[in-house]
């Protein structure tokens, strides 16, 4: 067994199921109407997808380091889509943190509204991971 492609395929295998979180988590929030009663659950939800998501990232560049002693060669557009893809992975864990942190009574135009933004940011984190795969 390789164990390189092993290790990749784990790591690959948690980002995956955090970002079904991520979104899911989300979206389920605001469908088929606002699960007020759910926020709190699915924001934590979301909250530990992004929080799997950023763990695994950085152990996508572990294993790289440990395979290669380097991380691997990225070009600009690579570049680019790891840093909307950090930076998006980011915002969703603070504002997911805030909403269980601080939302307890948000009324539901505020609570849909950050839900929707978690959706934006999802979306935007996928979309950049298929640039940041496949412009490596």
């Amino acid at each position: 067994m390789d164990l390189e492609n092993l290790a990749y395929a784990l790591v690959q295998l948690g980002h995956n199921f955090g970002a079904a979180a991520v979104v899911g988590g989300a979206v389920f929030a605001l469908w088929p109407t606002l699960q007020a009663n759910h926020a709190r659950t699915l924001a934590g939800l979301v909250l530990a997808g992004w929080a799997l998501q950023i763990a695994t990232g950085v152990l996508f560049g572990v294993v790289s380091i440990y395979y290669y002693g380097r991380t691997p060669d990225l070009s600009a557009v690579a570049t680019t889509a790891l840093a909307v893809k950090v930076s998006a992975a980011v915002a969703g864990l603070l504002l997911a943190g805030w909403y269980l942190k601080r939302g307890a009574r948000w009324d539901p135009h505020r609570l849909r509204a950050t839900f929707r933004a978690l959706i934006i940011l999802g979306v935007t984190a996928l979309a950049a991971a298929a640039f940041l795969r496949w412009f490596s």
